[in-house]
């Protein structure tokens, strides 16, 4: 089980608490193995049967909370020191074969380019067998945060 931390985050005026991990990311079992890249992280998530659909494989909405989180982190990682709060402002998944259940499913995340206030990123969800079953593109709004 991972550890949960709250650390605090100013919002404005007004201090909000954030929960590290977040409960989407403890929800769907996600565990990053690998932020040593500053934009770049590599996440693990069960291939778990409570995903599936009735085909009997993951319902895409799954993969791409999983592409989200990473693609997240990602963005908040190549900020490399600055401290960025990073928001989602579209994304685009798409599916390239079906992620059956059983076994785990690896999301590497890079962000290919920006600046100070934007970032774009792209994810690449596999399997076991190193097959690619979805990729995901997206923009994040990159906000400073004390």
């Amino acid at each position: 089980m991972a550890a949960i931390a709250t650390v605090a985050a100013m919002s404005g005026s007004s201090g909000r608490r954030m929960q590290v991990p977040p409960n989407c990311d403890l929800t769907l079992g996600m565990v990053c193995i690998d932020k040593s890249e500053p934009g770049r992280t590599v996440w693990r998530m069960p291939a778990d049967e409570r995903f599936a659909n009735p085909a009997g494989v993951l319902q895409g909405g799954f993969l791409a909370a999983c592409c989200d989180s990473a693609m997240g982190a990602a963005s908040v990682t190549w900020g490399q020191g600055r401290r960025v709060r990073s928001a989602n402002a579209e994304m685009k998944v798409s599916f390239l074969a079906p992620a059956r259940p059983g076994g785990f499913l690896t999301c590497t995340a890079h962000v290919v380019a920006g600046g100070r206030r934007v970032a774009f990123v792209e994810a690449e969800v596999v399997d076991d067998d190193g097959r690619t079953v979805a990729r995901a593109s997206s923009t994040y709004i990159l906000t400073p945060r004390s």
